[in-house]
């Protein structure tokens, strides 16, 4: 799951000088590469020959690069094949811990290989899976129900035509199993096609994506877990690419770096202290020259914030975003 972008000639991880200059004044430590990806930001950080890098990811095709830096870096790089929530697992082996970077768009690898159903160029089978899944994206348009598929396109894809689609691929999914290009026809029907903008297919895509990689408690647990393992003083930083991963990411910061101001008619409570200090408290954006030479680093938005103080009540965030977290338990059922 990550937003280094590669072209046919070069690969280009997303705001890498931003983030260089946010980690650098804690190099001589280690650092946690949540989407190893093409290795981007992990080869930047280890050219600093004190710098250690345990990279994770949950897609075992990376293993081929991994394994370059494992031998050219040695004992200062190490990789592990899991999930964002899953990153309390490396604890033992993150000593003098520094910063966990998110990086969270999704590789240009996963979507050039066509067998993996991410692009709506592929003729195979539907899949979307980015690896560690229980179901794909064939399970969810042929077997869910009309108001389930309508609830993921609408919610996780922003996509106001959700109804209309689902309906469709009830439908047609009762006359044959329904593919990658199947359901691309599909939305090419329901949506006029409009100049310059994105293609018809792209949130509805993007929706079914997120479900089936449980992308937003992924997301949340990830930022939980990073923030218990990470010491007092370490950073965490956050890359987005669209505009509900970026809310989270968004309350998180903004929610844990606020002294919570009580009512004086409210009988008086432990005062919760923020546990978070932000030094931006808008994101960072892409230049123009990165977004000239990297276009789909338009979309990107890098939050970061300091940890200040221990803390295991994150019930805020669970609440904030529980609606999301149902439709996910949806794919219990697949």
């Amino acid at each position: 799951m990550n937003a280094t972008i590669k072209s046919e000639k070069k690969h280009f991880p997303v705001l890498i000088n931003e983030l260089i200059n946010i980690i650098s004044p804690l190099y001589g430590g280690t650092f946690v590469d949540c989407t190893f990806g093409n290795g981007g930001y992990s080869k930047e950080i280890l050219k600093h020959p004190k710098n250690k890098v345990i990279a994770i990811d949950r897609d075992t095709d990376v293993y081929k690069i991994s394994n370059i830096l494992k031998l050219k870096y040695k004992n200062r790089f190490n990789f592990q094949n899991l999930k964002f929530s899953q990153i309390d697992e490396i604890s033992k082996q993150s000593s003098n811990l520094k910063g966990i970077i998110f990086d969270l768009g999704y590789s240009l690898n996963q979507m050039q290989n066509y067998s993996r159903g991410f692009s709506f160029k592929s003729n195979s089978k539907l899949n979307m899976t980015m690896g560690l899944n229980t179901f794909t994206a064939y399970d969810v348009i042929n077997k869910l129900k009309f108001e389930e598929l309508s609830n993921i396109i609408k919610y996780f894809g922003d996509e106001d035509k959700a109804k209309l689609i689902s309906k469709k691929i009830i439908q047609n999914r009762s006359i044959k199993e329904i593919d990658t290009q199947e359901l691309v026809s599909i939305i090419n029907k329901i949506k006029k096609f409009r100049k310059n903008k994105i293609h018809n297919a792209t949130k509805t895509f993007q929706a079914i994506r997120i479900f089936v990689n449980n992308e937003i408690s992924e997301l949340i647990y990830g930022l939980i877990n990073s923030f218990k393992i990470l010491p007092v003083g370490g950073v965490i930083v956050v890359v987005t690419f669209h505009s509900l991963e970026d809310k989270i990411v968004k309350f998180f910061f903004k929610n844990y770096s606020e002294n919570k101001a009580q009512s004086r008619y409210l009988p008086k409570i432990a005062e919760k202290k923020n546990i978070i200090k932000l030094n931006n408290k808008k994101p960072i954006l892409p230049s123009l020259n990165e977004i000239k030479i990297n276009p789909p680093s338009r979309s990107a938005k890098l939050r970061y914030g300091f940890k200040l103080r221990k803390n295991d009540d994150f019930d805020d965030l669970i609440k904030k975003f529980q609606f999301y977290l149902n439709i996910e338990k949806i794919g219990k059922k697949l």
